[in-house]
Protein backbone atom coordinates (compact mmCIF):
# COMPACT_ATOMS: atom_id res chain seq x y z
CA UNK A 1 0.00 0.00 0.00
CA UNK A 2 2.93 2.49 0.63
CA UNK A 3 4.52 1.42 -2.63
CA UNK A 4 1.40 2.91 -4.61
CA UNK A 5 1.53 5.78 -2.22
CA UNK A 6 4.79 6.80 -3.42
CA UNK A 7 4.80 5.48 -6.96
CA UNK A 8 1.69 8.18 -7.43
CA UNK A 9 3.33 10.75 -5.51
CA UNK A 10 6.44 10.51 -7.87
CA UNK A 11 4.40 10.59 -10.48
CA UNK A 12 2.44 13.45 -9.84
CA UNK A 13 5.85 14.83 -8.65
CA UNK A 14 7.11 14.65 -11.85
CA UNK A 15 4.28 15.71 -13.86
CA UNK A 16 4.18 18.83 -11.96
CA UNK A 17 7.93 19.87 -12.11
CA UNK A 18 7.39 18.40 -16.36
CA UNK A 19 4.72 20.87 -16.51
CA UNK A 20 6.12 23.80 -14.41
CA UNK A 21 10.06 24.25 -13.75
CA UNK A 22 11.25 22.36 -17.02
CA UNK A 23 9.27 24.26 -18.87
CA UNK A 24 10.08 27.76 -18.22
CA UNK A 25 13.60 26.30 -18.19
CA UNK A 26 13.62 25.02 -21.92
CA UNK A 27 16.72 25.23 -24.22
CA UNK A 28 15.93 25.63 -27.94
CA UNK A 29 12.24 24.44 -27.05
CA UNK A 30 13.75 21.28 -25.69
CA UNK A 31 12.14 19.88 -22.66
CA UNK A 32 12.82 16.79 -20.85
CA UNK A 33 10.39 14.09 -20.14
CA UNK A 34 10.84 13.12 -16.87
CA UNK A 35 7.93 10.77 -17.35
CA UNK A 36 9.19 8.68 -19.39
CA UNK A 37 12.39 8.87 -17.25
CA UNK A 38 10.30 7.39 -14.67
CA UNK A 39 8.49 4.99 -16.73
CA UNK A 40 12.02 2.97 -17.68
CA UNK A 41 13.55 3.63 -14.58
CA UNK A 42 10.77 1.79 -13.03
CA UNK A 43 11.07 -0.80 -15.78
CA UNK A 44 14.56 -1.65 -15.34
CA UNK A 45 14.27 -1.66 -11.78
CA UNK A 46 11.26 -3.49 -10.65
CA UNK A 47 10.27 -5.31 -14.01
CA UNK A 48 7.93 -5.10 -16.77
CA UNK A 49 4.49 -5.23 -14.68
CA UNK A 50 5.18 -2.31 -12.95
CA UNK A 51 7.35 -0.68 -15.69
CA UNK A 52 3.68 -1.25 -17.30
CA UNK A 53 1.49 0.06 -14.80
CA UNK A 54 3.63 3.26 -14.09
CA UNK A 55 3.74 3.82 -17.62
CA UNK A 56 0.05 3.68 -17.62
CA UNK A 57 -0.88 6.11 -15.24
CA UNK A 58 1.87 8.63 -16.45
CA UNK A 59 0.47 8.27 -19.66
CA UNK A 60 -2.93 8.59 -19.00
CA UNK A 61 -1.95 11.83 -17.14
CA UNK A 62 -0.28 13.24 -20.02
CA UNK A 63 -3.13 12.85 -22.41
CA UNK A 64 -5.72 14.13 -19.75
CA UNK A 65 -3.64 17.48 -19.89
CA UNK A 66 -1.61 17.86 -22.79
CA UNK A 67 -2.50 15.26 -25.52
CA UNK A 68 -5.51 15.85 -28.14
CA UNK A 69 -6.26 12.29 -28.16
CA UNK A 70 -7.03 9.91 -25.26
CA UNK A 71 -5.01 6.61 -24.79
CA UNK A 72 -2.30 7.75 -27.32
CA UNK A 73 0.37 8.36 -24.42
CA UNK A 74 -1.06 5.93 -22.53
CA UNK A 75 0.02 2.99 -24.74
CA UNK A 76 3.57 4.45 -25.74
CA UNK A 77 4.41 4.80 -22.67
CA UNK A 78 2.83 1.49 -21.47
CA UNK A 79 5.12 -0.14 -24.35
CA UNK A 80 8.19 1.78 -22.95
CA UNK A 81 7.79 0.33 -19.31
CA UNK A 82 6.92 -3.14 -20.76
CA UNK A 83 9.80 -3.59 -23.19
CA UNK A 84 12.27 -1.68 -20.64
CA UNK A 85 11.06 -4.46 -17.87
CA UNK A 86 12.09 -6.97 -20.18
Amino acid sequence: MLRKFIVSILILLCFVLQSTVFRSLSFAGIVPNLLIILTSAFGFMRGKKEGMAVGFFAGFLQDLFWGNVLGYHMLVFTVIGYLNGV
